[in-house]
């Protein structure tokens, strides 16, 4: 069965990007080693500190009262993991590293939903960011298909603080992972993307090649 995937994310990604930032609470505890259980590595840029997650979150809960709500979205939502959030310097760069386990989801799914998974994923942040200029692209990593967007953003009601989205999403044996960084700075964006990642216990590269938007998805 084909799965509805562009919303499945729609509301829990923008709530977990999020969660980096004061005062906003992530969602519920995750497994200790949630990338490790999924068979994924990503190894955090130098200069960049972890931010642990809060537990108990309400929001992540509720989806907006504009939005449709399918059983699959709510199903997603509850599912949804944070395999590491983390910040870097002043005006502060993020990062996010969200998980959607198959096996608490309850279904699979195949190549041919990985590019509207992850625009699902990337139409969540629009809750929180007003977004501009999205591009996008495609490419691989060993034996593994990335959907990736960037785009000019800031977060809602704050103008004056730009910065460069960006979302690369992708497909293991266990589930589904998506990389999200709100980067203040050209260096930061680059620390983010030139960052190993090991996937399904394939060779360490970097997680997104220099040419990842001359193929698009």
């Amino acid at each position: 069965m084909r799965l509805r995937t562009r919303n499945l994310l729609f509301h829990a990604a923008a709530v977990v990007f999020c969660a980096a930032s004061p005062g906003l609470i992530a969602q519920e505890p995750t497994p200790k080693d949630p990338m490790g259980d999924m068979g994924l590595r990503y190894q955090l840029p130098r200069g960049w500190t972890a931010v642990e997650t809060k537990p108990s979150s309400p929001v992540m809960k509720t989806q907006p009262p504009q939005a449709p709500v399918t059983e699959e979205q709510k199903k997603g939502t509850a599912c949804t993991q944070v395999g590491l959030t983390a910040r870097h310097g002043g005006p502060a760069s993020t990062l996010v590293v969200v998980l959607l386990p198959f096996d608490c989801f309850g279904q699979t799914m195949s190549g041919n939903d990985l590019a509207a998974f992850g625009a699902g994923a990337a139409e969540g942040l629009r809750e929180a960011f007003d977004i501009a200029e999205p591009v996008y692209g495609a490419y691989t990593l060993g034996a593994h298909s990335i959907w990736i967007e960037r785009a000019k953003g800031n977060p809602k009601g704050h103008a004056e603080t730009r910065y460069t989205v960006e979302i690369a999403c992708g497909l293991l044996k266990k589930g589904a992972a998506c990389w999200m960084t709100m980067a203040a700075d050209a260096e930061s964006l680059k620390a983010f993307e030139q960052a190993p990642v090991t996937l399904d216990g394939e060779d360490a590269v970097p997680l997104v090649p220099g040419n990842a938007f001359d193929a698009k998805p």
